[in-house]
């Protein structure tokens, strides 16, 4: 995948501020893409667009909660104005939540819905409804190997990221008529920020020094590394670009082997 395979295209990263979804709006940028970066945090957002335009590309930070549908059409409204255009959606922004099955509340399962959820579909919808009126374009999930299978800690995060599987084959068929792809990552054990949350939680709930619950993850990956972001990122690219153009509606694992298809 050769730089400049994406010049002249604008992309939209959802959660682009930190970890997986940086990753992704750099290797963007790099392809040749100008890239907005839309997050909850407007500082992280705005300091990956100093890299981005460190590399000669244009790039604009917005704030967004995912939440609100009304933002959401408001920020892509705010991106094809400023860009240009909408090419690309990467829809990346995502929150997890790891507890045994009967310490788990209401509240809980109501955020993974409304961020995972509802939260992805709002920005896929307020993006297509922009591609479909200007010739077509990408749109590509996050979603997890919890999706793809289940997990003792993780029930309601595995919901969500199910559902985003599902959500990506039905709005891939709904648009292919209209030149508008439609696909998902589902990454593995990634190492960012959120693992070593995680690792914590885990710690705690089985009882285990921290830092071993991590480990053993690690251990069982058939590829015997960890994931990086860099990893979800390639793929990503792929997806976004010409090279995926007779694909749609599909799910690729990126998880070291984790799951197998």
């Amino acid at each position: 995948m050769s730089e400049g395979r994406l010049n002249g295209k604008v992309a939209l990263v959802t959660g682009g501020g930190q970890g997986i979804g940086r990753a992704i709006s750099l290797r963007l940028a790099k392809d040749g893409a100008n890239i907005a970066i839309a997050d909850l945090s407007l500082e992280n957002a705005e300091s990956v667009v100093k890299e981005i335009e460190e590399m000669g590309r244009k790039a604009i930070a917005l704030e967004v909660d995912v939440r609100n549908r009304e933002r959401v059409r408001d920020v892509v409204g705010q991106v094809t104005e400023k860009l240009g255009g909408l090419d690309i959606l990467v829809n990346n922004a995502g929150v997890g939540a790891f507890n045994p099955i009967f310490e788990i509340e209401e509240k809980e399962l109501d955020l993974q819905y409304e961020v995972n959820v509802k939260g992805l579909f709002f920005a896929l919808q307020a993006a297509a409804e922009y591609m479909v009126k200007n010739g077509g374009g990408k749109i590509v999930n996050l979603a997890s190997q919890a999706g793809r299978r289940g997990e003792p800690y993780a029930l309601s995060y595995c919901m969500s990221k199910a559902a985003v599987i599902s959500i990506t084959q039905s709005a891939a068929l709904a648009l292919a008529s209209d030149k508008v792809t439609v696909n998902a990552v589902a990454p593995g054990v990634v190492d960012t920020p959120f693992w070593v949350e995680v690792d914590k939680k885990f710690a705690k709930i089985q009882n285990l020094p921290v830092g071993e619950p991590k480990r053993r993850v690690v251990e069982s990956i058939p590829l015997g590394r960890i994931e990086q972001p860099e990893d979800v990122a390639n793929v990503v690219s792929f997806l976004a670009g010409p090279d995926s153009d007779y694909m749609t509606g599909q799910t690729v694992n990126v998880d070291g082997g984790n799951v197998l298809s």
